[in-house]
């Protein structure tokens, strides 16, 4: 069974409750005089602009304290250049709490050629340049600069996803853990909402920062394990091969001794073990896993793939093991994940006093992000579907964490009747994914002992329950509301669990698209499936199918919007070509196009970077990736996508010749391009310049735009968005919306 945590409900406040709710949690002295406090007790640093709503994560932390007793303040996108605006609200009584923001902070400002975007969907105006790269790291800094007697927590998907050595795309190399580099007492990992309180409660009992060591989904810097612990070498439970041609890469290990047959202990009196069976079972709740030292993976790729591989296999909160890592002469260790949120305690976030509205010091100015979430409503947390590229397991987790129908509709509610400039329509009734409401194990045993990294991957799992009828009762609740004209599902659809249900999709694709449904098959060729751990395009036959048959029985004019991922680890210029093909067959054209961005910690990460496979056994020996690592190389598979686009004719023209696939240049319509070039064009850029057209068809070009947050906030995953088929649709102009 999985384990219990102490309700968040359960905690006396403490005493700061009598100053009461703050209409938005202040920014400046002045409302902190306002409110009647003379300090805060603790102050949240971010990257994003504030905007009090509950898909911005210091928000959502900032009113959990809130709800605690604690005072909290904001600082939002401070001046980075020195330490006087981190001192702005003062001294906080507790902590600092620190965040990238919504996005990891070089995500935010770097494309995946490495450009600096031209703008940030998280800031006033959408004006670029209002956060530091390494965000993190620099506002731990500034905090230590300004106090630097107050412990320092930092945390968010910057945080979550950089907590151990790490690939780093933007320097090409592997990084140490962020804790180190910020300097900070605690990180945070995942949804932090059950860490974060019962850190600010023990803090403001006095106890000290260097006690908080035993909190599930934190880390924290020591020397060694503590003596009364077992110490497993990752390289017994799963051996990397051969390492002969580098030092020992586990500070622990005698250098020369093979296979030691019974327990040894640590200076420190931690007993170290080389094979799991030496382990008391009745001890696992005190066995930590020690990984390859960071100095050993930084120099060995295939070190670097094993140590990934054991720390994807330590995520399941029911199962998950303690994991430490070497940088130097000390440790950084990890805690297992946090116990999910139950649906009380989940009920309880998400009802909490949000104005759902960006701080009244920006005025009238445009916050992108928060435009496009405004009317849109997250009804759970987490993914059980563990595709490579994407954060949203590494950060949220596998186990889905739902909301009540009541706390939904409550939340539709207040959107009707508070938020400025509601029409009726709910723009997205959904989160990580669209359908995964209420779908868990049917055998609770089961799932907190289940190590597969995928609940859907390479088949759908026998224990799942795949029933969606609480998500059909649910979306005619919505929309049966008074004032709710349409309620829209936007969020990414997992297509191979929907047809489990046909029901579902039926009732989907009559009441909640509009007039597009975005679904990501993310490639065709088994190759780059396998590696990305998605489905084969059957399943998007077969749902294709459901669509198409359902959207004609309501009487409806409907398009699927298939997303594609370009250069992904695993995929070859001939899958590409075959991509290509693919999209030219079916009369699709590519838009809003970008590359597979190595985020941090990700399994595709580790497969770029060590050309290895982490998701089976690793050994010097195993199978090869292919890697898609050149920028001109990273430009043609880009440039396959978009086919279309006379700018990439020429560089797609060099690689058939190469690829023994000249017969696909002419000018037919068998040919992929054609053998002439329009004059102006073939300069191999990415520009938003419009192509010649036949009447009636879609024909959309990049957009430059960073990944764009839904209802739960970025995925962290960079994928090639949407792609347009070129049939009208009636009513219809320009450039189609998103779903």
């Amino acid at each position: 069974m999985m384990q219990t945590a102490r309700p968040l409900s359960s905690y006396r406040k403490y005493w700061a409750a009598r100053f009461g709710t703050a209409p938005i949690l202040p920014m400046s002295r002045a409302e902190m005089d306002a409110l009647g406090w003379d300090s805060c007790d603790v102050i949240l640093v971010t990257g994003d602009a504030y905007v009090d709503h509950p898909s911005f994560g210091m928000a959502v932390i900032g009113r959990a304290l809130e709800a605690q007793g604690f005072r909290v303040g904001i600082l939002a996108q401070p001046d980075w250049h020195g330490a006087e605006a981190f001192a702005a609200l003062g001294r906080p009584n507790l902590f600092f709490g620190v965040t990238g923001g919504n996005m990891d902070s070089m995500v935010n400002r770097y494309t995946s050629d490495r450009r600096i975007r031209s703008n940030d969907a998280y800031t006033p105006g959408g004006a670029a340049g209002r956060r530091p790269d390494r965000a993190v790291i620099v506002y731990a800094q500034r905090c230590r600069e300004a106090y630097g007697d107050v412990p320092i927590v930092i945390g968010g998907i910057e945080a979550s996803l950089r907590r151990i050595a790490h690939y780093d795309y933007w320097s090409d190399q592997v990084r140490r853990s962020v804790l180190l580099d910020a300097k900070a007492d605690l990180l945070v990992y995942g949804n932090a909402e059950r860490q974060v309180v019962e850190i600010a409660h023990r803090l403001a009992a006095r106890e000290p920062v260097s006690a908080l060591t035993d909190i599930r989904g934190t880390a924290y810097v020591r020397r060694g394990a503590p003596a009364d612990w077992y110490e497993l070498d990752s390289a017994q439970l799963d051996t990397p091969g051969a390492v002969e041609a580098h030092a020992d890469p586990y500070a622990m290990t005698a250098p020369g001794n093979p296979e030691c047959a019974a327990p040894r202990t640590t200076a420190e009196g931690a007993k170290i073990v080389r094979f799991e069976r030496q382990v008391p079972r009745a001890d696992r709740a005190r066995t930590v896993i020690r990984l390859p030292a960071f100095e050993a993976v930084k120099d060995d790729p295939v070190l670097y793939a094993h140590a990934s591989r054991v720390m994807h296999l330590e995520t399941n909160p029911g199962n998950a093991r303690a994991l430490i890592q070497r940088h130097g002469n000390r440790d950084v260790w990890i805690n297992p994940p946090p116990i999910p949120l139950t649906t009380p305690e989940l009920d309880g976030v998400f009802d909490l006093p949000y104005a759902r509205r960006p701080h009244p010091a920006y005025g009238e100015e445009n916050i992108p992000a928060w435009e496009m979430i405004r009317f849109s409503v997250n009804i759970m947390r987490g993914c059980f579907g563990g595709c490579t590229f994407c954060s949203i397991t590494e950060h949220e987790g596998r186990i889905i964490q739902n909301r009540s129908e009541g706390s939904i509709l409550r939340e539709i509610e207040a959107i009707r009747d508070s938020v400025p400039g509601f029409t009726g329509v709910i723009s997205d009734l959904g989160g990580p994914t669209a359908n995964m409401y209420r779908i868990a194990c049917k055998d609770p045993e089961i799932e907190a002992a289940c190590r597969r990294p995928s609940c859907v991957y390479p088949d759908i799992c026998t224990n799942l329950n795949t029933d969606h009828s609480a998500l059909i009762q649910l979306y005619r609740k919505a929309r049966a509301l008074p004032g709710v004209k349409k309620v829209l599902v936007a969020s990414g659809l997992r297509y191979d669990l929907a047809v489990k249900s046909p029901a579902y999709v039926k009732e989907l694709v009559t009441h909640h698209v509009g007039g597009y449904l975005k679904i990501a098959p993310e490639h065709t060729e088994s190759g780059p499936l396998s590696k990305m751990m998605k489905p084969g395009m059957g399943a998007y036959d077969r749902f294709k199918a459901l669509f198409e048959k359902y959207s004609k029985e309501a009487g409806k004019e409907q398009y699927l919007i298939p997303y594609f991922i370009a250069a992904h680890p695993g995929t070859t210029d001939q899958d590409m070509l075959e991509l290509a093909l693919w999209l030219k067959r079916n009369g699709f054209r590519a838009d809003q196009v970008q590359t597979f961005l190595p985020s941090p910690m990700a399994s595709a990460t580790a497969m770029y970077h060590s050309g290895k496979n982490p998701l089976r056994k690793v050994t010097r020996r195993s199978e090869a990736v292919p890697i898609p690592r050149g920028l001109k190389q990273r430009r043609l598979h880009k440039a396959f996508l978009r086919y279309h686009d006379p700018d990439n004719w020429p560089l797609l023209r060099e690689a058939l010749k190469r690829m023994g696939r000249a017969d696909l240049i002419g000018n037919g319509k068998r040919h992929l391009v054609p053998a002439w070039q329009p004059a102006g064009t073939g300069g191999g850029g990415e520009g938003r310049r419009a192509l010649p057209a036949k009447k009636g068809t879609f024909l959309t070009q990049h957009t430059g735009l960073p990944p764009q947050p839904h209802a739960d906030g970025p995925r962290g995953k960079t994928k090639a968005r949407g792609a347009r088929r070129e049939t009208p649709a009636p009513g219809r102009r320009g450039r189609a919306g998103r779903g």
